[in-house]
């Protein structure tokens, strides 16, 4: 039993394979009927699934690619012409047989589904007879309901009376006159299969053509069949994907401990400059860094698909929307190759089937209108993929009639999407976007194919889900270009660090178009909403942490930094404290308690072993529209209280675990006339710093204090941004090198030794507050 259902799993894995590629190679036949090695290629993916559904016995799954092969045999032989109507039938058995292999996928067996293919059999055999095709009821129902009229010619005026109506004896009869028919149709179906042989023409004898080699499959696949002609089966093997998505976290927590090691080693080079051991140790650091990235490479490849997976159902889907809408559409694809993670195959599908049939019903025009502007009947959609950076690019570009942005912006305000002032104001490209609204549609009919104004809006919240951004370029008359841009992977992305105030933020750098340093004087306030004019444009401007609430405890100065992020069309200035610098990050969950944070994306850990906030670019261009914040007025406001007058303005901390000691120090200062806190410890000290509650300006600390002593104090002080240039002067009695140098390691502006003067002590505090 383990036996079958091994080869069971295998036929079904080949068996879609295959039916996939027919699928495809049946549209391109029907542009290319004289191409007869495609034609030889369907015939053999036909016989190939006949035979292997024949060997386990799934015998409608036989039937019906048995008469398929029947039709696409006589055409290969040249006995039949490939019409779009011949087309139609064909289709349609593929569509059939993936029921059927659905069918014995979910429930082992081809007959669960209650799949009926007596008519589409019957319409493959008129085909292979040289019947017409456009026939409304197959041959063999007439002949079914002749016999059936024939054994039951009694019952023939009932079949129209209501079953309700009838007495229980007509019940019966109807009954058994129904059980008749089957019997009928058995024996029809019976006669006919025997007369198939003998129903086939005579076919003159072809010229004997070399039989063309098959052509080799496009890529490896897992547990294909070995192809005739001796060609050497690629060894391969199937893994769970779970296995595959285990060890892409572990891959992840390696990419954390890389960068962990980085910083450290960072830190190390810094405090031991000139060391031997620090060679040798850097040459360890890089060459793990290194392969960390090689194996991160090779795992995410595993993972890896060719686009053609999602591209190749996009041939059929187009011929079938052109002959239902009733023009004349190519589509041309290129890059099927290039690769993708496969979580991103499975998403990117959905958006691209409503991108390409907005192409076909909306861009493309019917075939009188393209001849009236000059074009030629035959529209074209080109659907492209290709690799940029860590990225992949799919464009959609339709030779249609454009987008009309004046007719978009019309109809986003006659919906209440937008209003007219904002219309009026509103670029092309801005318009553009507006198809992405829930609710919006251009058609003035709602048909099976669009006019609902869903699709757009679903492709937007897809793309944005992946990190990936839309853009729309048109040309009124010319046709529209639709470049989706999406990351290769969601596991590890680049990102670009930045900090607000004391937090630090990871944006993903996809997201990222630019980043300036731009002058305060140059941001103004349009109608409440802060701007900034940068080259040939106006670009709205928020702070990173008026987004998040983020206390205000610092201004950066006459000067900010401004990272331009961009989604679609859409572009929003973020102002930022400081740029970090660019990372690799690994994208981790924030769990239950913490998930729909509005703005945050997911969390990451950082080289220094912290935990940093992903920013949801998306929503954060959402929430920048509810900020009302003058943030001009704001730093201005800022920056003039923290303007010092008089020496009163200045504050000094005084950190002794000894009374006299900061009674001596108090003194020393009081010539200067600053105001003097104090704290007994080096806790008390911290917890004082922490509130916030007073902007200090210079802090004396003692060495040795109980609870916390003067090094570890300095070194919790440095840790904050906002506090790195703050004077720490050390007055201590210890003398030795080993302890200035430890001072100065931890941060430490000077270092005074007891004892000493008044006047020394109150002229180092002048000069580190810049009152001399």
């Amino acid at each position: 039993m383990d036996d079958m259902q091994e080869i069971l799993e295998d036929f079904l894995v080949e068996a879609f394979e295959l039916i996939e590629q027919i699928d495809h190679d049946l549209v391109e036949l029907e542009a290319n009927p004289e191409d007869l090695e495609l034609l030889n290629r369907i015939f053999r993916v036909a016989h190939t699934v006949k035979g292997s559904s024949s060997f386990l016995n799934f015998d409608i799954l036989t039937k019906l690619t048995h008469h398929m092969e029947d039709v696409l045999n006589k055409a290969r032989h040249g006995d039949l012409k490939i019409t779009p109507d011949v087309m139609d039938v064909v289709l349609e058995s593929v569509d059939m047989m993936k029921a059927l292999l659905n069918a014995i996928r979910d429930n082992g067996s081809d007959t669960s589904a209650g799949i009926d293919i007596t008519d589409i059999c019957a319409r493959l055999s008129a085909i292979n007879d040289g019947e017409e095709v456009a026939v409304p009821e197959p041959k063999v129902e007439e002949k079914v309901e002749e016999l059936a009229n024939e054994e039951t010619p009694a019952e023939e005026e009932n079949q129209d009376v209501d079953v309700n109506s009838l007495s229980e004896s007509e019940v019966e009869a109807e009954i058994e006159r129904l059980l008749k028919v089957r019997k009928a149709e058995d024996k029809a179906r019976k006669e006919h299969k025997k007369s198939e042989p003998s129903e086939e023409k005579p076919k003159p004898t072809p010229t004997p053509k070399p039989e063309p080699k098959p052509a080799a499959p496009s890529e490896p696949k897992v547990g294909a069949v070995a192809q005739s002609g001796g060609s050497a089966m690629e060894q391969t093997i199937r893994v769970e994907v779970k296995r595959l998505d285990n060890l892409m976290n572990l891959i992840g927590e390696l990419v954390l401990g890389k960068n962990r090691l980085l910083k450290i080693y960072d830190d190390v080079e810094e405090r031991y400059e000139g060391e031997k051991f620090l060679e040798e140790l850097n040459q360890v650091v890089s060459s793990l860094s290194l392969v960390t990235t090689d194996i991160q490479l090779a795992v995410m490849k595993t993972r890896m698909l060719p686009i053609a997976k999602v591209f190749n159902k996009f041939p059929r889907m187009v011929r079938d929307l052109s002959r239902e809408l009733g023009k004349q559409i190519d589509l041309e694809i290129s890059g099927e190759e290039t690769e993708l993670d496969k979580s991103i195959v499975e998403e990117i599908g959905d958006p691209l089937v409503h991108i390409i049939r907005n192409s076909c019903d909306h861009g493309v025009e019917d075939p009188k209108d393209r001849a009236l502007n000059g074009k030629a009947e035959k529209g074209l959609i080109q659907l492209k993929a290709y690799n940029e950076g860590n990225h992949i690019v799919i464009e959609i570009v339709d030779d249609g009639k454009g987008i009309d942005a004046v007719a978009v912006k019309a109809k986003a305000v006659e919906r209440g999407i937008i209003t007219e002032r904002e219309a009026d104001n509103m670029s092309d490209k801005e318009a553009y976007a507006l198809i992405f609204k829930p609710g919006f549609s251009l058609a003035k009919q709602v048909t099976n194919v669009s006019g609902r104004g869903v699709g757009m809006d679903v492709v937007k919240t897809n793309i944005e889900k992946l990190n990936g951004i839309i853009d729309i370029d048109s040309e009124l008359g010319k046709g529209t270009v639709m470049k989706l841009k999406i990351p290769l992977t969601l596991a590890i992305i680049q990102s670009l660090l930045v900090g607000a105030q004391e937090e630090f933020y990871a944006i993903p750098l996809a997201s990222v178009k630019e980043t300036v340093r731009v002058p305060i004087e140059d941001i103004y306030t349009i109608e409440g909403k802060n701007v900034l004019r940068l080259r040939d444009e106006v670009l709205s401007l928020v702070r990173l942490s008026d987004l998040f609430g983020v206390k205000q405890v610092f201004e950066s100065g006459d000067q900010t930094y401004v990272v331009v992020i961009n989604v679609a069309e859409s572009k929003l200035g973020i102002i930022v404290d400081n740029l970090i610098g660019q990372e690799e990050i690994v994208i981790k969950s924030l769990g239950n308690y913490l998930q729909n944070i509005r703005g945050i994306a997911g969390g990451t850990i950082r080289g220094d072993g912290k935990v940093t906030l992903i920013v949801d670019v998306g929503m954060i261009m959402d929430m920048a529209k509810d900020i009302k914040i003058d943030i001009r007025a704001s730093i201005e406001s800022n920056a003039k209280a923290a303007v010092k007058e008089k020496p009163s303005d200045y504050k000094v901390l005084i950190v002794d675990d000894s009374k006299m000691d900061r009674t001596i120090m108090q003194k020393s200062l009081e010539p200067i006339g600053v105001t003097v806190l104090e704290a007994t410890n080096g806790v008390e000290a911290l917890n004082l710093i922490k509130s916030g509650e007073h902007s200090l300006d210079a802090i004396l600390i003692d060495i040795e204090m109980p609870r916390m002593d003067g090094y570890t104090l300095a070194g919790e002080i440095r840790k904050y941004s906002k506090y790195r240039n703050l004077p720490l002067i050390a007055v201590t009695s210890r003398t030795s090198k080993s302890d200035r140098l430890r001072g100065v390691e931890v941060g430490m502006t000077e270092y005074i030794t007891k004892p000493y003067s008044s006047e020394y002590l109150e002229n180092v505090v002048r000069k580190n507050i810049k009152l001399m």
